[in-house]
């Protein structure tokens, strides 16, 4: 899709009512103006030396295009660039703050939109917004049971997946039932990461969707009433489980990539990740053999989409509008889709995308690994945010190890 178009687009909008095609243009354009020779500093995941390079190509491309500088500045927690804004807040710093955009979703967003730390709404003033899946992929505007009503852009879409090697397993376990039992049977082979990291926390959620007695309670937040009775299945789940892991559950995997360096090494036979792309990328890059393949439990797994927020007192607001707007280009979108440099799941309407854009995803090799659509079955929707601090707060109080 062409920009006049996106922004004719924009302009049916209801938010936009009112506004021509060509004021919106103007706008854009004054934006364009503000941001060139701007350095934007991007707070993101550092962990991940594909998505690192994926950024630095972002940053090659905002300056061929619209002369701003991308600095990735490389997080371990998201956390710590939310602990920045909100002590710059404290200190009543309103303006010039060391952090222009972040990567975010989760308790994370949740806190920094309940303590006015978000600039905008933006997203939907986006010349790109248009191509955005809002009506397919929900999860795009609603970030852990929150509406984001336009204070964060979105920018991948992700869904728990599990990966297995072939050559040493030919049935995975496809239940939790099923998993609790084949991990009795083969004592270390399987583990999970150390809360809080997220992709820890999303298991322990997962688990959650299969034990409590009524999952729907996960989309209204924490009662404290009847936490403990709703939780109690899963820390049953977890005590049986835990001497049958790797190591027996003396230490666990820092994160994604240490959990999938396991399964690399043959250390365990199952592991997952909440990039169904993920286990064709390494295997194109040759970390992963080319017998590992993924499935997804019965009933579905765990979605969400990845987001972008600016906070309110960005010294360089202009330019983090620009690079949100760029990674919703169809052909950035496209090149994160590709197996060969992240994997990811596209946010876009691909329907909606002019013929050649089109062309770009429909020409994508997904890889071996990769499952179809229809094939990754339902998408549980996150929990509330306030679910996943408690219950990585009380797992930390039950199991914690020093790492």
């Amino acid at each position: 899709m062409h920009r006049r178009d996106a922004l004719r687009l924009l302009a049916s909008l209801p938010v936009f009512a009112g506004l021509s095609t060509k004021a919106l243009a103007a706008e854009w354009d004054s934006i364009l103006e503000q941001a060139q020779g701007q350095s934007v500093y991007w707070h993101a995941w550092g962990g991940d030396p594909k998505i690192n390079d994926f950024i630095t190509w972002v940053g090659d491309t905002a300056m061929e295009r619209h002369g701003v500088t991308l600095e990735h500045v490389k997080l371990a927690s998201t956390a710590d660039a939310v602990a920045r804004v909100l002590a710059e807040q404290q200190a009543g710093q309103t303006t010039g703050g060391a952090v222009d955009l972040i990567w975010i979703n989760g308790e994370n967003f949740a806190a920094m939109k309940a303590q006015g730390l978000l600039f905008g709404p933006f997203a939907e003033t986006l010349p790109n917004w248009p191509l955005v899946d809002t009506v397919g992929k929900p999860a795009t505007v609603t970030d852990f049971t929150l509406p984001t009503e336009g204070h964060e852009s979105p920018w991948a879409m992700a869904q728990l997946v599990f990966e297995y090697d072939t050559a040493r397993l030919q049935n995975p376990p496809q239940t939790l039932a099923a998993l609790a039992e084949w991990s009795a049977a083969n004592p270390g082979r399987f583990t999970y990461p150390q809360p809080p990291d997220y992709l820890g926390t999303t298991f322990l959620k997962q688990v959650l969707y299969g034990v409590m007695a009524d999952p729907a309670l996960l989309q209204s937040p924490v009662d404290d009433a009847s936490y403990e009775a709703q939780t109690a299945p899963l820390w049953a789940f977890l005590d049986a489980l835990h001497p049958t892991l790797w190591r027996a559950a003396k230490a666990f995997p820092q994160n994604e990539p240490a959990l999938g360096q396991l399964l690399a090494d043959g250390e365990v036979d199952i592991a997952f990740a909440f990039n169904p792309g993920r286990a064709s990328a390494e295997i194109a890059a040759g970390t992963l053999p080319d017998t590992v393949r993924t499935f997804v439990l019965d009933g579905g797994t765990i979605g969400n989409a990845s987001f972008v927020a600016i906070p309110f007192n960005a010294a360089h607001q202009a330019g983090a509008m620009v690079i949100a707007n760029l990674l919703l280009d169809p052909e950035v979108q496209a090149r994160a889709q590709d197996p060969s440099i992240l994997g990811f799941q596209t946010v876009l309407n691909i329907l909606a995308l002019a013929p050649e854009d089109r062309a770009r995803f429909e020409a994508l090799e997904l890889g071996i690994a990769t499952l179809s659509p229809a094939e990754l079955g339902p998408v549980l929707l996150e929990p509330h945010a306030s679910w996943m601090t408690r219950i990585a707060q009380d797992w930390a109080a039950r199991y914690g190890v020093a790492q």
